[in-house]
Formats: C-alpha cells, structure tokens, sequence
C-alpha cells in the first residue's frame, strides 16, 4: 500500500506541475493589451508603460514564467494584476463555498446514485426503466436550466427556500442550509443518473455470476447477498464514476453559482477570465485541479482497499 500511495502522489504533483506551465503559456498566448485595461482605455502610453514595468509585463514571458514558479514553489501564488490582492486570499476566501456545495452535491449523488441503482438491479421493472430516463435527462439537460427549474418551483411558487443569496454558517446554521439545498439538489441531479446507472450495470453484472448462485443456493438470505457481497464487488466501478463526476460537479458549480448568486470561485473564475487576470486565474486552476488530485488519489485509495489487485497497477 505505501508504494501504491507513493506512486499515485508522485503523479499528482507531476500533473500538477505540468498543468501549472501548460496553463500559464495559454493564458499568456491568449492575452493581450492587459496593461491597457488594468490602466484603463483613456490611459496613454507613458502610463501603459508604467503599468508593464510594475508587473513586469515589459520582460520576455520566460523570465515572467520562472518568477511566478519560483514563487508558487514556496506557496505564493501572487497577486490579483487588477485588485492588487493576494491570490490566495481571495481563493481561499471562496473555495470553502464551493467546495461545500461540491462535497454535498457528491454525497447526495452517493447516497441515492447507489440506492436507485441497488434497487433497478434487484426489482427492475418501472424503477429501472424510470433510473435509465434520469441518466439520459442528466446528461441532455444542462445544469443552470435545472438550477433555473428548481429556482421556479420551490422559491418563486412555494418559497421554500431563497431564489438567490447564501448565509454562512456561522451566522445562520438554518439560513445556511436553506440558501445552499438548490444548489446542491440542482448539482446532484446531473450526475445521479449516471451513478445510478453505472451502480445497476455493475450489479447486473455480479448477480450472474456463479458465486453469487452458490451464496443463494446455500439459503443466505436475499438482502445479505446483495448488500453484503453483491454491492461491495460492484464498488469498484461506482467510485470511479463518483471521482468523475466530482470533477464535472466542479465545472457545473461555475454556471450554478451564477445562477444562485453564490459568492463561490464560480464568478470569480469567469471575471478574471474575462479580464485576462492571470495570477487569479492560474490560483483558481491550481487550487481546482489539487482538489481533483486529492479526489482521485482518495478514490485510488479506497479501490485499493475494496480490490488489492489495484495496488499492483
């Protein structure tokens, strides 16, 4: 297990790296004029100049490169070319928004991706027909126009919850969990489908085998063999699609913060995108993609537990 755990975190951090210079020589190939903005567009040319000699835009993009390492090598991420605050501040300030939404959202797919699968593989009939329509809706209809659907029904018709606006936690544990239900509801349901989904084709593909009629032919009662052996041999594959689905939770959270009016990384990410702020943008990617990492090396971890034959891959 140690050399497995060795290897999995070794490349974690050579994907991170290599995410970092990838994604840095991408948003600097793909701006320009960022000292006219930061400056303003009635700026002339001795403040432009100014402004790239204060950032060091005036240098060659390699030199620009190996300073923003450097610095992110002893954990600065720099800061924000148009606020003047630092990255991690202001990342670190939001993530915790989003990454509550993200976890809630994959529990609640976890929790009923597995239950709507377990009972399609063992009832069938409409609950099976009825998990493979919410596979396909998840997959054909876009997030914000479930977030826009649930804003419709449950806050403008019946006010159960506000349409827009979130409270911390410290200030209202109540007001709190009402201002972030939709937006995980409005996560979840994109992704249930297919967790339930993949849950039932594993268990399918479990209770035909020869094993499985041994354990019933020696009288073991139904619900022992399926949550017991049935369900744990068809983990595998549900924990993969549940890391896969974390990372589409992430790009979904974006839109649905938008909608929701949720001071995540969401409209952070899409205004400094807009505006060509690289440090802010590249904070964002590599906070985004090292909660990734961690997804999927605590994934890895738990296939390893269910399946050693894993360890050895």
């Amino acid at each position: 297990m140690r050399n497995f755990l060795v290897r999995r975190i070794l490349s974690g951090i050579v994907m991170l790296a290599t995410l970092a210079v990838v994604g840095y020589a991408l948003l600097r190939l793909g701006t320009s004029d960022i000292a006219q903005k930061i400056a303003g567009q009635s700026a002339g040319p001795a403040q432009v100049a100014l402004v790239e000699e204060k950032l060091g835009l005036d240098r060659p993009m390699l030199v620009q490169f190996g300073d923003w390492f450097g610095a992110l090598l002893t954990g600065d991420l720099g800061r924000s070319w148009f606020s003047g605050q630092l990255v991690s501040d202001t990342v670190l300030s939001r993530m915790s928004v989003t990454v509550t939404l993200a976890i809630g959202s994959v529990l609640l797919t976890a929790v009923f991706g597995v239950l709507l699968g377990a009972l399609a593989a063992t009832r069938r009939g409409w609950i099976d027909r009825a998990v493979q329509v919410l596979a396909v809706i998840g997959q054909a209809v876009p997030g914000f126009l479930l977030a826009v659907a649930l804003v419709l029904v449950f806050a403008v018709q019946l006010d159960w919850f506000p349409a827009t606006g979130y409270e911390r936690f410290a200030d209202s544990p109540v007001g709190w969990l009402r201002s972030v239900t939709l937006p995980i509801v409005a996560l979840a349901l994109g992704s249930l489908g297919g967790v339930a989904q993949q849950v039932r084709g594993s268990m399918l593909d479990v209770l035909g085998r020869d094993h499985v009629r041994t354990l019933r032919s020696r009288g073991l009662p139904e619900h022992r063999v399926v949550y017991r052996y049935v369900l744990r041999n068809a983990a595998g594959p549900a924990l993969s699609v549940l890391g896969l689905q974390f990372v589409i939770i992430l790009s979904a959270a974006v839109v649905v913060e938008q909608v929701f009016s949720i001071p995540g990384l969401g409209p952070v990410a899409l205004t400094s995108t807009t505006q060509g702020d690289v440090p802010l943008v590249m904070g964002i990617v590599l906070v985004t993609g090292a909660m990734v990492i961690v997804v999927n090396l605590v994934v890895d971890v738990l296939q390893g537990v269910i399946n050693p034959k894993v360890r050895l891959s």
